[in-house]
């Protein structure tokens, strides 16, 4: 082997190099990474919705010895807690040796994904076909949404006060739902569009029934009246009850392994489920960590993270001031000395579309978890930007542990953005910084992210709550 010279030696010192990716990884690794990738697939498909992904990591925790914080109880080192915001937002905690004294290490994900959301009034008939009126949910491409299998999920509270949880289109023998779009034949005017306007908001209407009510009767909307037949047997619910209801469209496929070597998942939310489960199985398995370790599951993030479940709630605030006053300090002092990892997706390289990243600065599939010093669009507006401190021990942080990472924006500078719940964090006066998966076709019905990615996002989670700074 050649002798390095003085300048490859000096390159190599003090220049980067090229991320090594999956590449740098054992066979035993890469290994871990589909077995956990198992568990995330089956937590994927059965968190559509927020209610749904509480109810799993609910369900999820209490198996591993999470109790019902009590806000009256004394808790110790070691102590595990599930604190629940109005069944759409969640906290795992595990209690540390110093408590919150010192500050609480926080992950921070939204479980909340693009959608079709049901109208306050959604059901009507015409032309002898009965359909859904809606509201999409989020930042997604319309024309996606059209001519796919879709599932119904959701609540509805009934005038009684009881609550029915409506699911249904997944079950293989069970009938399911769509949006209709208009044939290639006479979509002359369609095509003439820009995407955006190819599919108006007010046309992703859901076809859901075409039979009319049994009887010999002679009454309009007889379709739409089986319709509420069948809904009314199988759930005890009234048109009216649509009033007070969140029900809403979602695709009915489930995750499935892609690429001829299964390295990759392919399924519906991976924004920003990818993130919510690795935080979620990093606070399972803490042990006694030094500092309080909160993973908190969030809603409304694709909205701007307002009402009382999203970010800009009070709810983890006031959770933390209450373990601080067990603690005997100030809850804004122990906040003050709390730091986070904002726990979502960057958008991964495509190079079909290549054209609108900035290949220095994207993340790659394979490549570990993406760090987002900032986020927001045009002159950084509306986001959170970590400090150069912060950004210091996080990376020595993966490094130390032999976490695969790097850093990625979200495409070019005048491209477009987006932002995520770091901001609101940082109000709060916490030091944060956005450490996630790269997706591809984010924002899609069918979402893709690497396996390996996603086992990368739980070591830096379970490293960080074991980390001191």
């Amino acid at each position: 082997m050649a002798e390095k010279t003085k300048t490859t030696e000096l390159k190599e010192h003090i220049m980067m190099t090229e991320p090594k990716g999956v590449k740098a990884l054992s066979k035993e690794e890469i290994s871990k990474a589909d077995e956990f990738c198992i568990g995330y697939k089956r937590f994927l498909d059965n968190s559509p919705i927020e209610r749904e992904a509480v109810r799993y990591t609910v369900e999820l925790a209490k198996k591993e010895g999470f109790v019902e914080y009590d806000s009256e109880a004394k808790y110790s080192a070691g102590d595990r807690v599930y604190y629940i915001n109005r069944d759409k937002a969640v906290a795992l905690a595990v209690i540390g040796k110093n408590g919150v004294k010192d500050g609480a290490k926080l992950a921070i994900a939204h479980i909340d994904s693009p959608r079709i959301d049901l109208k306050p009034n959604p059901l009507y008939e015409a032309n002898n076909l009965a359909l859904f009126k809606t509201h999409y949910y989020g930042g997604l491409k319309k024309y996606q949404w059209t001519t796919l299998p879709l599932s119904l999920h959701g609540s509805v509270v009934k005038l009684d006060g009881t609550r029915v949880d409506v699911n249904w289109g997944d079950a293989e023998d069970e009938s399911c739902f769509c949006i209709t779009d208009i044939l290639p034949h006479l979509a002359q005017e369609q095509v003439k569009q820009p995407l955006a306007k190819a599919i108006a908001g007010e046309d992703l209407n859901v076809l859901v029934g075409s039979r009319p009510y049994d009887t010999e009767d002679e009454e309009s909307d007889l379709v739409k009246l089986n319709v509420m037949h069948i809904l009314n047997k199988k759930y005890g619910i009234i048109e009216g009850d649509f009033l007070s209801a969140e029900l809403c469209l979602v695709p009915t496929f489930k995750s499935k392994d892609v690429g001829f070597d299964s390295s990759m998942i392919g399924g519906y939310g991976h924004d920003d489920k990818v993130c919510a489960y690795p935080a979620v199985m990093a606070a399972v398995n803490a042990k006694v960590p030094e500092c309080t370790c909160i993973t908190y599951l969030t809603d409304k993030e694709e909205t701007g993270s307002d009402g009382n479940t999203g970010m800009q709630s009070d709810f983890l605030r006031y959770f933390i001031y209450d373990l601080a006053k067990q603690d005997g300090v100030e809850g804004y002092r122990a906040l003050s000395k709390s730091t986070c990892l904002s726990a979502d997706v960057n958008a991964a390289f495509d190079p079909t579309y290549a054209s609108a990243y900035e290949s220095k600065n994207s993340s790659y599939l394979n490549n570990g978890v993406v760090i987002s010093k900032y986020t927001g669009h045009g002159g950084k507006y509306d986001t959170s930007e970590a400090s150069a401190e912060f950004m210091g021990k996080v990376r020595t942080m993966l490094e130390k542990n032999d976490i695969l990472w790097q850093v990625g924006e979200l495409g070019k500078v005048d491209g477009g953005g987006g932002g995520t719940i770091a901001k609101y964090v940082a109000n709060m006066n916490v030091d944060v910084v956005d450490l996630g998966v790269p997706v591809l076709s984010m924002h899609a019905p069918f979402e893709i992210v690497s396996k390996t990615d996603v086992y990368m996002a739980y070591r830096a989670f379970s490293a960080f709550f074991d980390t001191k700074f």
